[in-house]
């Protein structure tokens, strides 16, 4: 119960802290579009008293330079612009999932896909490589195992050979003569 109270508590001063910024700013931006428009108004009346010298002087033969008049009223127009744009704006949040990018869709695709096909090729060498190697280890091993196989074989017929007399060892040297002609 009162954590729900304390919850609120904390919400009613976070949003009085943020209501409380918003009119600190809204104030300042009030103030100065309030002096923009007094430049705006002392630029209008500097206007009206260089018209009023121009109609009263029409007999001057020099021609009236009106640069400094345009560039105050261009410096003012970009400054009214530029308190236009710092107005606070309405935010609205958007969530969505793209498949596609909405903007620059092109270079999304250079550069994602550009990765994603490296990457895949490195994969694909990586386990390439590895199934490789263990097929190496296991082929290896195999023959190791044979070769071990054979040597005991070829150890044991040499044994007997060496062991027995001669009329087994005419028949080892028969039996080796036909395992060579049956391959």
């Amino acid at each position: 119960m009162e954590t729900n109270a304390n919850k609120g508590h904390i919400e009613r001063e976070t949003l009085q802290l943020v209501l409380e910024e918003f009119t600190q700013e809204q104030k300042t931006n009030n103030q100065q579009i309030g002096e923009l428009i007094t430049a705006v108004n002392t630029v209008g009346d500097k206007i009206d008293v260089f018209e009023k010298e121009y109609k009263t002087e029409k007999n001057v033969s020099q021609p009236l330079d009106i640069r400094p008049i345009e560039a105050i009223l261009q410096k003012g127009f970009l400054d009214i612009k530029f308190m236009i744009g710092r107005q606070p704006k309405s935010i609205t949040k958007k969530f969505q999932v793209l498949l596609f990018p909405e903007q620059d869709a092109k270079l999304f695709y250079k550069i994602v896909f550009g990765r994603w096909f490296l990457w895949l090729v490195i994969m694909v060498a990586i386990s390439n490589l590895y199934n490789w190697g263990i097929h190496y280890s296991d082929n290896s091993r195999e023959v190791e195992m044979q070769q071990i196989q054979n040597d005991r074989i070829r150890e044991a017929w040499e044994y007997m050979y060496a062991n027995n007399d001669k009329e087994i060892k005419k028949l080892m040297k028969k039996a080796y003569i036909n395992s060579m002609e049956s391959k």
